[in-house]
């Protein structure tokens, strides 16, 4: 039986979500603490890679198991989970689900803090001077459709295309917050990141919405800014088509 579980963590302390040699990551963690309560090597798939200090609010990952889940199995694995991972619920998906591949959409929200604040200074980024938002929308909105990103991913990783279809993006602001909401089909890896760092530039008047567009155009990532911190990138939802949840 193949299963879909969703849960939310804190990505501060974990090198991304992605088990790798050396270093201690989400996946890592979950895998063994499902494994240690039931009983049995667990191994499973998320919806994606998050990156080193970046957090999901909203994530997915599917495994295998055809034995009895223990009673009250969410509040169990609760239990065992340290306190910056919460299990949210349990869903029996069709043998062939796929927790990454079979995602429609995903939405990222990243959070800046205007000024300083000593109580979300490591959850959000902290900007000294209040960028232009009607600007940064405008560019914004040079981001809708399906069009090359490589602008804006990582270089040297091993995906066969940058093409991405953005479906909504756009800044709002909340007393001394901004939060950018972008949705898209998939998104590359350092995207977001990339995208909120040029962004942010074109707001501080240090890129024009001319240039801003020509760094879309280019495919280069050394002609858009520097990714954004990790600290304030937030996956906050994951959508699936409805066929694939057993009923």
């Amino acid at each position: 039986m193949r299963y879909f579980i969703e849960f939310s963590y804190n990505g501060k302390k974990y090198f991304g979500w992605q088990i790798q040699p050396h270093q201690i990551t989400v996946q890592e963690v979950f895998e063994y603490k499902l494994s240690t309560l039931l009983r049995k090597e667990i191994k499973i798939t998320g919806a994606g890679r998050t990156d080193s200090g970046v957090h999901a609010k909203k994530m997915f990952a599917h495994f295998e198991f055809d034995e009895q889940f223990p009673e009250n199995f969410i509040h169990r694995l609760n239990a065992f989970l340290p306190n910056d991972i919460v299990a949210h619920q349990l869903f029996s998906v069709k043998p062939d689900a796929h927790a990454r591949f079979d995602a429609l959409r995903r939405t990222y929200h990243y959070h800046i803090q205007l000024g300083k604040n000593p109580f979300n200074f490591d959850a959000t980024w902290q900007l000294l001077r209040e960028p232009d938002l009607e600007k940064m929308n405008e560019a914004a909105e040079w981001l809708l459709g399906q069009q090359e990103f490589s602008s804006f991913a990582k270089v040297h990783t091993d995906v066969k295309t940058h093409i991405c279809e953005v479906y909504y993006a756009k800044w709002e602001e909340a007393g001394n917050e901004l939060r950018f909401e972008i949705t898209a089909d998939r998104f590359l890896r350092d995207m977001v990141r990339a995208i909120v760092g040029t962004l942010v530039e074109v707001g501080l008047g240090k890129i024009s919405l001319a240039e801003f567009r020509e760094i879309i155009d280019k495919k280069d990532r050394k002609f858009a800014s520097g990714s954004a911190p990790a600290q304030g990138l937030y996956l906050v939802d994951v959508v699936y088509p409805k066929s694939i949840f057993s009923e």
